[in-house]
Parts: C-alpha cells; structure tokens; sequence
C-alpha cells in the first residue's frame, strides 16, 4: 500500500502548517526528513531537511505508531510555519521519498474506514462536520461523526441477532420437541423494534439541515417582495426600483439567522398574459420556487396566496400600502418596523422542521436503508411461517449492515469521500 501525504489544515499562509503522513513508510519518512522520530505521541522539535541536507524548517514533529490512529496505519505529522514557500518544499521533500505520495480527496478518512476505525455513517456524519456553516449543522453533525446513529443501529442489530437466533433454533429443533417458538412474544419484540425504527425514518432529515430552510417570497410585481428579501438577508442582494417588473428571474441566498440556515429566494411578481416573454418566463419559474418551497410568505391580496402561505402586509411605511385584515406579520422592510418579530417567526417554524440538537438526523441514504429495514420487519409480522419470518429479518439485517458500511458498493464509497478536502 502507497504511504500518503497532504497539508491537512488550512490553506497557507497560516500561523501554523499541519503536513500529514500516513502508510507504511510514514516512519522512514519522518526519520528522512527529521533525522530520528520522537516518543510516540510526544511532540518534539526538529531541524527539517531533504535528500540534499538542505534545512527546509525548523518543526515539531510527532509519530504514531499504527495501528491505534485516526488511519489506523503509522502516521507522522510536520507541524511547520505557515508559509506556502514552507509547505511547498517539505512536500516536494516527501514526495521524493520512496513509497510516497500525494493523497487523494478523502483519502485519510477513507483509509479510517477501511482499517474499521470509523464506519460509513460516521464518516458522512464527519462530512457534514466539515461543510457546517451554522451552530444546528454543527451539533447535528458532530452527534452523528461520534457515532450516535452507528450506536443505535448496533443495539437494534443485537435485538434482531436475538430475534434471528430465536426463529433458527426453532426451526433447527422443531421436529425434536426440544425448542417451541415463542410467537407472540417473538412478533412483539419485533413490532417494538419496527415501532422504533419507524419513528427514526420518520424523523427530521438532514437535507433541510444542510440546504436550509426554504422560504420564497411571492406576490405581484411591485409589492415589496425585492425590498423584503434584502431587509432579511441584511443585504443588498436584489436590485429594487418603484417599477413593476423590476425583478425576472429567480433570486437566491442563503443565510444564519439565530444559528438556523435560510435559503431566501426572491422572484419575478406574478401575474396573468404578461406580454413580455422574458417576464413570462421568469413567472414560470417563480411558480416552480412556490411549489418547492418549504414557506412562502404571501404579499399580494389576501387569501390568493398558496394554500399555507403566510400572509404578510408589507410596506406599512406608506399611505396608500395595500391593508389585509388578519395578516400573520405587518412590516416595513424599509424602516425596519417588526422585521425582529417577523425574523423570530421565521427561526421558530424553521426549527420545528429541523433536528434538535443532539438528535440522530438522516441522510436519503441512511433514511432509505432504514425504510428497507423497516420493510422486512413488517413483512416478518405479517408471516405465520417461520422460514418467511427468518427471510424479512435477514432483510433487515442487510440493511442495517450496509447503512454503516458492513457491506458497500464501491461507487457509495466513492461519491462520500470525494465530498472531503485533500489532507482529511
């Protein structure tokens, strides 16, 4: 196996660069570059020098000795000043080595994988890690990347091992007396288990999470919906004018608000036979953004909005706004008058939508396979026979070991890690 290396902090310059090695030769490596390795886990300076003895830095260096890494292989780290002329000549220094070469994205936490030092859904739990924006995507992935999911997969596994065992040995032993399959309280313990199972694929996904709550904006042209969009995003996002029509086409931004991700679109006013075509267009797409959104916030008549839609009376600043009766928020975009109520509002419904903190979330992958374990579940329930009892728990199995990644396809693999950054 080819020894890797990368810089896996932050692109330089930096205070500190963090370069590091993993693979076989990760010890000769450090031994090549820094005369001698330290105390394992002992951090320890060192003069930095190539094939040539050319100093390249002066660094710390530690060594830790496989197979209790974060790889589960040797691995070396080159703590160097930040520079890029510095981590430019110590990678090119490794390079040269023998048995050494640049990493590919995700290739370290691939590695963690394959040596069974994380399963797979830790491993997507610690890409959202990295791709958390806000405080909710933070404690959500961070619960997941410990292994919260993996843990609870593991207990409804045992319960299913149980289960299994029970239904082979009565079908081993049946026609020798000695086993009696105790079906009733073998079809409730797997109905406690589907019960459980159900309320977790039923449970707020990550999807919302990591793309934000959707909220569009909608109405005719000129009612204010351009001014709205910027007085939320806290920004002059869309262009505004006191003409009709201003905006065409679909506008998006997402945004924190209260640590909750918003993705806000703004969009072309809608109305009937426009005889403009670009307008029409944009018009057609504003319905699709409507149809996919997960609020509008309605500032046109009242009562012709999207059912669901929450009706805002905008404008209040001016004489002539248009009055609703019983709208959820009346607010001036311009002034700033009830924007605060109007944005906790917002932050309230997002989080109903959204995992609680600490909350095992999922993915469509994860939620996918745990609606296939929940089928063979039920059809175990569904079965007098014990042999078609024994098949839908195998089911169930399956799926539970390939939503950690006891069995995967290599394109799974693929699609995961490559969402990682080169030196993770």
């Amino acid at each position: 196996m080819d020894t890797i290396f990368a810089l896996s902090s932050g692109a330089p310059p930096a205070g500190i660069a963090i370069v590091r090695v993993s693979g076989p030769q990760a010890g000769p490596a450090l031994k090549a570059l820094a005369g001698s390795a330290p105390a394992p886990r002992r951090a320890r300076r060192a003069a930095l020098r190539d094939g040539g003895g050319e100093l390249l830095d002066q660094a710390l260096v530690l060594w830790f000795p496989g197979p209790n890494t974060v790889t589960g292989e040797d691995l070396a780290e080159f703590h160097l000043h930040g520079g890029r002329a510095v981590v430019a000549a110590v990678e090119s220094a490794l390079g040269a080595l023998p048995g050494l070469r640049r990493a590919e994205a995700g290739e370290f936490t691939r590695r963690a994988f394959a040596n069974g030092r994380i399963d797979l859904a830790e491993a997507e739990g610690l890409a959202d890690l990295l791709a958390a924006e806000t405080e909710l995507q933070r404690q959500t992935a961070i619960g997941m990347a410990a292994g919260a999911l993996s843990r609870q997969v593991e207990t409804w596994r045992e319960r299913l091992l149980l289960a299994s065992a029970r239904v082979e040995a009565a079908l081993d032993f049946d026609d020798e007396g000695d086993v009696v399959a105790d079906t009733e309280s073998l079809q409730r313990d797997i109905s406690g288990l589907a019960a459980e199972i159900g309320e977790q694929v039923g449970a707020p996904a990550t999807e919302v999470l990591r793309e934000g709550f959707r909220v569009a904006l909608a109405g005719p042209p000129n009612s204010g919906k351009s001014t709205l969009f910027n007085a939320l995003l806290e920004s002059e996002a869309a262009i505004t004018a006191p003409y009709a029509g201003t905006t065409r086409d679909v506008l998006v931004r997402t945004v924190a608000m209260g640590g909750v991700p918003f993705t806000f679109v703004d969009m072309a006013g809608l109305r009937e036979n426009s005889p403009d075509p670009i307008e029409a267009l944009g018009i057609g797409r504003a319905r699709v953004e409507i149809a996919v959104a997960d609020l509008v916030l309605w500032l046109g008549e009242e009562g012709e909005g999207p059912s669901g839609a929450w009706e805002i009376e905008p404008q209040t600043d001016r004489s002539d706004h248009r009055v609703k009766a019983a709208p959820q928020h009346r607010v001036s975009a311009l002034t700033g008058d009830n924007m605060a109520a109007l944005r906790r509002a917002l932050i309230e419904a997002a989080l109903t939508t959204m995992p609680k903190p600490g909350q095992v979330a999922l993915n469509r992958r994860q939620r996918d396979l745990l609606a296939d374990a929940l089928e063979g579940l039920r059809g175990a329930q569904s079965q007098s026979d014990l042999l078609l009892v024994a098949e839908g728990l195998r089911a169930t199995r399956l799926a539970f070991d390939r939503l950690v990644g006891r069995s995967s396809t290599e394109d799974v693999l693929d699609a995961l890690f490559g969402r990682f950054c080169i030196g993770k």
